[in-house]
């Protein structure tokens, strides 16, 4: 996914001729500007440098990209909000063929500052964020994918629009702090670097092969640690164990299918890798707290405008 803040135009999609990238404006205020973006890239890369100008953050709602920051990369999903630092730069790659689609909440940078400086009072203004990532709560995920339809079906209440939208990223700046601040065992350096490169490249894994059936050997083989190792890595460095990250994903992943208008419920189960429909009836209900059948009626009768 390039740089979060180009604008859209017309009709209120932006489609660049040298990228598989379009954006579309939710909404436009002075606090805050809400997009929807969908990125068609196949799996490859990295691309060339790209900028942030401005902070911004995205919640992934499908698929997977990779940022670089030198040697360092860090793998975006719809289980974590990505968070683009005031003058970051970085490279793109796409672990998988399946693209992304997300949204871009991008705050005026006065009220990005304010927020920032609730949680970090030390904050120098227009400092980078002391993380890439932070991880999205079911409830955060349900709430940003709620929002974002209720822009799609409009008309709304712009003061609604745009409390809510500081609502979502207050939330996630905390959840990124909260993570950031969380004592970790000491270890060198290299250690603690060697131990991040694996779990982000076994998350990318994951993304690569989110419907199949997948081991922990599979995983640990293809990140070359051992089973044991990478589990308790993983853990370390998510906060989840790797079969849990795995279903969340396809969990996020059949959300934004059903909101796309999905109808059959065992295929989608068994594309991503669901034993069955009661298994995924089950796993969705404990997620967010619905089953998918309501959330699919509840799409029937709120089309998108």
């Amino acid at each position: 996914m390039p740089a979060p803040e180009a604008r859209a135009y017309d009709d209120g999609v932006v489609r660049r001729s040298e990228s598989p990238l379009a954006f579309r404006t939710l909404h436009a205020g002075a606090l805050v500007e809400v997009r929807d973006y969908r990125c068609a890239a196949r799996r490859g890369g990295p691309t060339g440098e790209e900028h942030s100008a401005t902070g911004s953050l995205v919640f992934l709602r499908r698929g997977a990209f990779c940022q670089h920051f030198g040697r360092r990369s860090v793998t975006a999903d719809p289980n974590q909000v990505v968070f683009f630092s005031p003058g970051s730069s970085y490279r793109v790659s796409h672990p998988a063929d399946c693209g992304d689609r997300g949204t871009v909440l991008a705050p005026a940078p006065r009220v990005l500052e304010e927020i920032a400086r609730e949680l970090e009072p030390e904050r120098r203004e227009g400092a980078p964020f002391p993380f890439v990532t932070a991880p999205c709560a079911p409830d955060l995920a349900w709430r940003q994918r709620e929002f974002v339809r209720r822009l799609e079906r409009g008309p709304y209440d712009a003061l609604w629009a745009e409390e809510t939208a500081l609502a979502l990223v207050g939330d996630a700046l905390a959840a990124g702090y909260a993570r950031a601040a969380r004592p970790r065992a000491r270890r060198r350096a290299g250690t603690e670097a060697d131990h991040a490169e694996r779990a982000e490249a076994a998350k990318a894994y994951l993304a690569r092969h989110l419907g199949e059936c997948v081991r922990l050997d599979d995983v640990a083989r293809a990140v070359h640690a051992s089973p044991f190792h990478l589990a308790r890595l993983f853990q370390r460095h998510t906060g989840v164990p790797v079969h849990r990250y795995l279903l969340r994903l396809r969990l996020r992943t059949a959300l934004e299918r059903l909101a796309d208008g999905a109808e059959d419920l065992t295929a989608l189960a068994l594309a991503l890798g669901f034993a069955s429909h009661s298994h995924f009836t089950s796993a969705f209900r404990a997620e967010f707290g619905r089953t998918p059948s309501a959330v699919r009626a509840q799409v029937r009768k709120s089309p998108t405008a």
